[in-house]
């Protein structure tokens, strides 16, 4: 019974999943909505495309305009339209040389084997992008599907323009996407994984037994980092992607939309990252055994590890200002406190390592580039305004 359980509990983590995000999906705004409003479009797209094609005008080949428009209803207009030319040139190209292969050789399967490696290879044609594989597939559907003439590769290439003429005009007419909350979602999903990272490294060196296996967790804590600094550039770009060739957002309706954080805050945070990532790499080094940096003494390290939990405590900050950036003046001076309490233990730490009758040389050594390390992560953190910001 045990080991049957066992072996559904990954089936019952993944209705759980589906489950929560059909709930995120109901209760608000977010990417799980998205996705499902696209996906209905889609599918609405793709039936109205059958009903003109198949029902309608009763086309031999009307399986092309649903299968074109379901395809090209993207995550924004510009890519549905961009994605629709590169599509109708894979289309046509396919289309073509099948009928002319089939003309010339009079044989199915000679055909089939003369076209497909062409188009094979015209399919990764970078111009065609992800769209290039509709070449072949359709070179395949004119070589079996139905006897190959002028008509029918006429109606296979005028079914093809209706799905993406339908398709585009679906996903630009009836709710057209545009993407503003994901960058101030990645943002501040970013600025938290910054607090969470400090914070660990933070308790690891205030603790007498970190180790190997506590490195390893600010190795992955730090992997996830660089991860999310990769989701917030890709959230900037489709979010200025959504913006372009939208009919829903002209003159007046584009300046009322929600401001974005400007893109220094993208760079700030990713010179944050990077240090972060620097004192976590130094603080793996010194606990592998096989490498031959010194360990420093303790309580300087302890004082250190004081020192990133402060500048935890202002990423934690920094976070809640991303999420509220009309956030009342409690709250940017409470981030004035913290970079206070930054700033005397790093005077305090460095005052520290000064005095070399209480220090050993390796702990000067190893302390000083954490140091510089955590300096530069709590400059980045400071906002332009505060005076402090660019004393040493």
């Amino acid at each position: 019974m045990g080991h049957v359980i066992e072996k559904l509990y990954p089936i019952r983590v993944e209705v759980r999943g589906i489950a929560d995000a059909a709930g995120r999906a109901w209760r608000a705004p977010g990417r799980e909505r998205d996705l499902v409003v696209q996906s209905l479009k889609a599918a609405a797209a793709a039936t109205l495309a059958w009903a003109v094609s198949g029902w309608w005008l009763k086309d031999p080949v009307a399986l092309m305009a649903p299968w074109v428009a379901v395809v090209l209803v993207q995550a924004t207009v510009y890519r549905s339209l961009f994605k629709g030319l590169q599509q109708l040139v894979a289309i046509a190209v396919g289309t073509l040389l099948a009928a002319g292969a089939e003309a010339l050789t009079g044989n199915t399967l000679i055909a089939v084997a003369l076209v497909l490696p062409v188009v094979m290879l015209l399919s990764n044609w970078p111009r065609l992008g992800d769209q290039g594989i509709y070449g072949p597939t359709t070179a395949l559907f004119t070589l079996t599907s139905a006897p190959v003439s002028s008509l029918t590769v006429s109606h296979r290439l005028l079914q093809a323009v209706l799905g993406a003429a339908i398709g585009i005009a679906v996903n630009a007419l009836v709710l057209p996407p545009v993407h503003l909350r994901n960058v101030p979602e990645n943002l501040s999903a970013l600025a938290r994984g910054t607090e969470e990272t400090l914070a660990s490294i933070a308790e690891g060196l205030t603790q007498e037994d970190w180790s190997g296996d506590t490195a390893a967790e600010w190795r992955r804590l730090t992997g996830r980092l660089r991860q999310r600094l990769d989701s917030l550039r890709s959230a900037r770009l489709w979010s200025h992607e959504s913006l372009r060739l939208n009919p829903s957002l002209p003159g007046k309706r584009h300046r009322k939309l929600p401001p974005l954080p400007d893109e220094s805050e993208d760079q700030r945070w990713g010179s944050i990252v990077a240090q972060v990532d620097a004192v976590a790499a130094t603080m793996i080094d010194i606990a592998d055994e096989n490498r031959t940096i010194p360990t420093p003494d303790r309580q300087p390290l302890h004082d250190y590890g004081r020192l990133l939990a402060d500048l935890a405590a202002a990423c934690k900050v920094r976070a809640d200002l991303i999420r509220r950036p009309a956030a009342s003046e409690s709250a940017r001076g409470e981030l004035d406190e913290v970079l206070d309490a930054v700033e005397r233990r790093h005077v305090a730490l460095h005052k520290q390592l000064a005095d070399e009758r209480s220090v050993s040389p390796a702990t000067v050594a190893v302390l000083g580039t954490l140091l510089i390390q955590a300096q530069n992560i709590w400059h980045d953190i400071a906002p332009d305004t505060w005076p402090r910001a660019t004393q040493a």
